[in-house]
């Protein structure tokens, strides 16, 4: 984030300095191990069961993979789109701590009824094996399963908007920039006239503000539409780039040789922790090692431009998809030789670890991606919509999961015409899980393309600067561009 540009002095006097009174009331760093550690724990609370979620959904209630996977889809989908109403519950009505603190209980409430699920038989149904004698799940017990995922999106509605930005309100370092761009002048032009008096006696009131709201908006309110707009092609970049392999991955997983050293087994469902590990090494890496020497030798004293990071990510994760293309290919190949092609809970003589390159893919373009996305959001929004910004990345995870649903409904659709077995089949050794990969990886280089286009349509980055904020004053528009008559 370009925030971490700031020098070490404007930082320490967050923690230190009371002499300012814009300062009151703001924990200062010594506040951040407190944010960053329920941020990582409602992570820990929602992220870190999806993967093992659809070896449960498959086995506990009766799932077949294409539905489980809808099933997970979904709840992702609901988790990122609560993050609207979470950032606007807490900038417009209850501030951002009172929402983090309902969020938190909200998890906590959900985790519970879910581990109930699991400890009590009469709550989930059970299968003798892998895709065998597998007894449907009744109403009741589906509900009280979609009544601990809700409550468990509920928290994370209210958690992963706040969090950055609650941590953001305890400091004082504020970012601006100028924007003038050809898509900034397409929009300046579609909402101008939306603050354009063209009846003087509608505004009569002794403050000068408007008698009819609906007709006549302010410069704030139009300049406040107008920074969500911009971003909008940028964000829709993201949509495309990731349709959820997690679940799929874990059933690869669960049908090849995970011992790693003695008996010890990798779970199935821990290859999220590669990605974890990997963006734990590249961003600091990138931070101490690659910024300065981008400084030194090309002239880039702050590193690759948020727009370069984002299109990093986006061909990480195209090389990602292939390697997984290649992967399964073999591990597919492998399962059929072995004579195990209608045996799907068999383990196959290939080790787990050949899954690790895609997760590391992944984990690379994590390190760089979210992070110019959300750099990217923060430069053209308004400091009092903040929340808005991190809540942007998470509406555009829930449309990546929307897509990914509508992308696994017409593939498993298509491709089981005819009596034909599906390229998604719970028995992965006749589907094509290969072709399917192999397909993600032809959508994401269009999407790269269409990257490059929107790049090329926004123009030159803006010159960007980070201040020391020296009071509460509020966001100031450009309004050089507003017509006077």
């Amino acid at each position: 984030m370009e925030s971490w540009g700031a020098t070490n002095d404007d930082l320490l006097e967050n923690g230190t300095s009371s002499s300012s009174e814009s300062e009151k009331g703001k924990g200062g760093l010594r506040t951040m191990p407190f944010i960053i550690v329920n941020e990582c724990l409602e992570k820990v609370a929602s992220y870190g069961i999806m993967p093992n979620m659809i070896l449960y959904l498959i086995n506990g209630y009766g799932m077949a993979i294409v539905e489980g996977t809808k099933v997970m889809n979904t709840w992702s989908a609901m988790s990122n789109v609560l993050s609207i109403f979470g950032a606007f519950l807490s900038d417009s009505y209850f501030g951002r701590f009172l929402v983090i603190s309902i969020g938190s209980f909200s998890s906590l409430l959900g985790l519970t009824i879910l581990w109930l699920t699991a400890m009590i038989p009469g709550l989930r149904t059970s299968c003798e094996s892998f895709m065998l004698d597998c007894s449907s799940a009744t109403g009741a017990q589906l509900a009280v399963l979609f009544i601990s995922l809700g409550l468990i999106s509920i928290g994370a509605g209210c958690i992963r908007p706040c969090s950055i930005a609650f941590g953001a309100d305890q400091l004082t370092i504020r970012e601006r920039s100028n924007n003038g761009r050809l898509l900034d002048s397409y929009f300046n032009w579609c909402l101008n006239k939306a603050c354009i008096i063209r009846n003087p006696e509608t505004v009569s009131n002794p403050d000068a503000s408007v008698l009819d709201p609906w007709n006549q908006c302010t410069v704030g309110q139009v300049e406040s539409l107008k920074s969500l707009l911009r971003v909008l092609p940028m964000w829709s970049t993201g949509i495309f780039m990731v349709a959820s392999q997690a679940t799929f991955s874990t059933v690869q997983a669960n049908t090849m040789d995970r011992r790693l050293f003695g008996t010890f087994k990798m779970p199935a469902g821990s290859f999220n922790l590669v990605i974890v590990i990997t963006v734990s090494i590249i961003i600091p890496t990138y931070d101490r090692v690659m910024v300065p020497l981008l400084a030194k030798y090309m002239s880039m004293p702050r590193g690759f431009s948020c727009r370069s990071r984002i299109g990093i990510g986006l061909l990480f994760v195209c090389a990602s998809k292939a390697t997984s293309a290649v992967v399964e290919t073999m591990r597919r190949n492998a399962a059929i030789e072995e004579g195990f092609e209608d045996q799907p809970d068999s383990v196959i003589h290939m080790s787990v670890l050949w899954l690790v390159p895609e997760f590391v893919f992944l984990g690379i373009a994590e390190g760089f991606n979210p992070v110019g996305q959300v750099e990217f959001f923060y430069t053209y929004i308004p400091k009092s919509m903040s929340s808005f910004a991190m809540a942007l990345f998470t509406l555009q995870l829930a449309a990546v999961d929307i897509f990914g649903n509508l992308l696994v409904s017409i593939v498993d659709k298509v491709t089981s015409v005819g009596g034909n077995e599906s390229w998604l089949s719970t028995n992965i050794n006749k589907g094509h899980l290969n072709y399917y990969y192999a397909l993600l990886t032809c959508l994401g280089i269009l999407n790269y393309l269409y990257f490059l286009a929107i790049c090329w349509a926004y123009g030159p980055a803006p010159q960007q600067k980070l201040e020391p904020s020296a009071g509460k004053e509020e966001e100031k528009f450009d309004y050089t561009e507003l017509p006077t008559s």
